[in-house]
């Protein structure tokens, strides 16, 4: 029988570093890596590095390109991504630009990895001069494409991806993230299960680097609170149907199920529904990657709780400003960060006084913490103009980075659905990942 309880406390969650995921998909490049970090300078061809006073590199002009889904199971995403990406840009140059330039935007669809329409994308944007690359959303779309990205020099800029295999990956120190990594999503999940009450958590997940990584984060969480894992399945997202695996999340008879996926979720549920463990017969968990706007299923999502990166209090007054943006906007996830992102650029490129993309990284983590606090790019680019090191805390919250250009704290936001299958945030939890 499921269970109703109520979430209604800010809790904070310190992570070590022993926390880090062995498992965020097998045919990535930073298995057995060290822990990469920022460099400040660098001799290195396309790594970080300041560029010497008088010896601009750049022409002049930001032009940030935006690798984010038109198209495949995140497209949901894209809308609000894109338009924080704009919303930045239009404030900035509302505002002159950074030293008097216009920073412009040039769009490009990154799909979802199926079919792999990424690389050539990256190529479009590179072929438009872009000096960073804001995307992608999915972490297994950015795996793919990062060695290309910052192999040509370029900035790699992520507002969504969560991946844990980001924390080392050997990136020339060019890749930035301003969600946290899964570490901490995957602790605040399975904190959230046996808080909430259960003892019997199934998990099925996504088989990729993102599904994986979260799943075995979610996993060691609920083991370490003291819960058995009725069943811990990884899924091939391209399968015809899922019945195999919904047949043994049936049999264990758990009484809380998280799932992780991408909109394979709508097919997913029907079935499990279908095997009497859906979401009115147990409590269900969804994540980042499927708390969507379900309005047109059929399925009742009523109880279903998720989390994903956001504000401690959702900013309706920023949501207002993404929808005259974008009036289609249905799922405001990662408009935030999106637009945060182009913020920290944009002030990494007026502190380096160029934009070009090394002087742009060796900036950004600067822009992040420890300085002077400011919230908006009129008071950011004044102090930074005067002079003065900055603190940028954005509308996603704090963006303090560690020097893998990864948040070290970080707000995840506890989301509820209600009749109609949509949701609304309850709570959220504030972590520090160390």
């Amino acid at each position: 029988m499921k269970r109703s309880s109520t979430f209604a406390r800010v809790a904070t969650l310190a992570l070590v570093g022993s926390l880090a995921l062995a498992g965020c998909g097998s045919d990535s490049k930073d298995d057995d890596k060290d822990a990469t970090d920022k460099p400040s300078t660098s001799t290195s061809e396309g790594s970080g590095s300041e560029t010497p006073a008088g010896a601009k590199k750049g022409d002049g002009k930001l032009v940030i390109g935006t690798l984010l889904p038109q198209t495949g199971d995140l497209a949901y995403l894209g809308p609000p991504e894109f338009a924080g990406v704009q919303l930045a840009i239009d404030e900035i140059n509302a505002a002159g630009g950074i030293d008097g330039q216009q920073v412009t935007q040039v769009k490009a669809d990154s799909g979802d990895g199926t079919p792999d329409i990424a690389g050539a994308s990256v190529d479009k944007l590179l072929g438009q001069n872009a000096d960073v690359i804001v995307g992608a959303a999915a972490s297994g779309v950015s795996l793919s494409v990062i060695d290309k990205i910052v192999n040509a020099g370029k900035v790699m800029f992520s507002p969504a991806n969560t991946a844990a295999a980001f924390d080392t990956y050997d990136d020339k120190g060019l890749y930035f993230r301003t969600s946290p990594s899964d570490r901490l999503q995957g602790q605040v999940i399975g904190n959230m299960a046996v808080e909430d009450g259960f003892s019997n958590v199934a998990v099925m997940a996504r088989q990729d680097a993102y599904g994986e990584g979260l799943a075995e984060q979610v996993k060691a969480t609920l083991e370490e609170k003291g819960a058995n894992v009725a069943e811990y399945i990884l899924y091939s997202a391209e399968a015809e149907n899922f019945t195999a695996e919904v047949n043994k999340v049936a049999a264990a008879k758990p009484d809380a199920i998280v799932l992780i996926g991408f909109n394979e979720t709508t097919k997913i549920v029907p079935q499990l529904i279908s095997k009497g463990v859906g979401p009115q017969d147990v409590q269900y968990y969804f994540v980042d990657g499927n708390m969507a706007d379900y309005s047109d299923q059929k399925f009742d999502l009523a109880g279903v709780k998720g989390t994903f990166p956001a504000p401690a209090e959702v900013d309706k007054t920023f949501n207002d400003k993404l929808l005259k943006v974008d009036p289609k906007i249905k799922d405001f996830t990662y408009g935030p960060q999106a637009y945060d992102a182009v913020m920290l650029i944009a002030l990494a490129a007026l502190a380096a006084g160029d934009d070009d993309p090394s002087a742009i990284a060796a900036k950004i983590v600067e822009m992040s913490k420890d300085g002077t606090k400011c919230t908006t790019w009129a008071d950011c680019s004044e102090l930074v103009k005067a002079g003065e090191d900055i603190d940028y805390d954005g509308v996603s919250g704090p963006t303090d980075m560690n020097d893998s250009g990864s948040p070290n704290k970080a707000t995840i936001g506890i989301q509820e659905y209600a009749k109609g299958n949509k949701y609304s945030q309850i709570d959220s939890v504030t972590g520090i990942l160390e």
